[in-house]
């Protein structure tokens, strides 16, 4: 054992409180197990001010939604949830340990990595101040909203292609922004062509809003068209320092790569939500984590008889 004290060994910690993570500490909670959230509050999704398409909790805002999961969990004194933000993480012989910015360590049994992932804007100017209102990711949790609006959609070749064919279904007047010349084929063009799908190859300059809410797409040129919302897929980033201490494989797509059971390649460490599903939604990460608190205790009770 390492001379520092870690404090009591927890049954599981959870790195990252927020709808995957309090899922799985619910699940692990009910399950009588000793569990420690360790979260620093600022889920990827603090900017919307709605939650849509998860059943029951449609429309209603993801920090209201937060709030009633916290409810539930206090309910639960085994559950203890730490305003902190883990930044460095050991293995020793018959534990884990995870060390808080604040310089405290905490160990436990098993991890669940849960801390989702960081959505990096690009440098165009009006994109963040529009991220989550008028400027979104999904058409699932967005589109509806945007419906039958004037939509641009940003992206090119066969990705920009399924992006647009995608959006199709929710409006008859969409842009795709190629952001330079178009690298479709032939027959992707002719087919969004079909579909009355504009192909604007134009780089954007910036976006022109007021308070979050999209007026404008400023193409070269200074030309400026009128729209009402953008879909654009944004780059992501994990904590890596932190994956880096701890070992993860990584996915092609730069996710952690999980089993059936929510398992990494580290002995011990699980993994639940956005930092392992490429499809992200309120639903999937709650899903997700519910799983993974499941599986963890079926190891523990596995590892308690014998």
């Amino acid at each position: 054992m390492s001379a520092v004290s870690g404090g009591p060994l927890h049954d599981v910690i959870i790195i990252g409180g927020s709808y995957s993570g309090l899922s799985a500490a619910l699940v692990l909670g009910r399950a009588r197990r000793n569990v420690l959230v360790i979260d620093r509050g600022e889920p990827c999704n603090r900017v919307v001010q709605h939650a849509q398409n998860l059943l029951t909790h449609d429309g209603r805002a993801p920090a209201e939604i937060r709030a009633l999961a916290l409810q539930d969990l206090s309910a639960y004194p085994n559950v203890r949830i730490l305003n902190d933000e883990a930044v460095t993480f050991l293995r020793e012989e018959d534990r884990a340990r995870v060390k808080d910015r604040s310089g405290n360590w905490h160990d436990a049994r098993k991890i669940l990595l849960a801390f989702g992932v960081k959505d990096e804007m690009p440098t165009i100017p009006g994109f963040a101040e529009c991220w989550g209102l008028t400027v979104a990711h999904c058409p699932y949790c967005h589109g509806y909203e945007l419906r039958d609006q004037r939509l641009g959609v940003r992206g090119n070749g066969d990705p920009g292609f399924e992006y647009a064919r995608l959006l199709t279904n929710w409006t008859d007047r969409l842009t795709l922004f190629t952001d330079g010349p178009s690298t479709l084929s032939a027959h992707h063009t002719h087919l969004l062509k079909g579909k009355g799908v504009i192909i604007e190859e134009r780089p954007i300059v910036r976006l022109e809003h007021t308070n979050g809410q999209l007026g404008s797409i400023v193409v070269k040129g200074d030309i400026a068209l009128p729209f009402d919302g953008l879909f654009s897929r944004v780059p992501f980033t994990l904590p890596q320092t932190l994956i880096k201490d701890i070992g993860c494989a990584l996915t092609e797509i730069g996710l952690i790569a999980v089993d059936e059971r929510g398992r990494t390649n580290v002995p011990g460490v699980s993994a639940a939500g956005d930092c392992t599903i490429p499809l992200r939604s309120l639903a999937q990460a709650i899903g997700s984590g519910n799983a993974a608190g499941a599986f963890l205790n079926h190891a523990l009770t596995e590892e308690d008889l014998h």
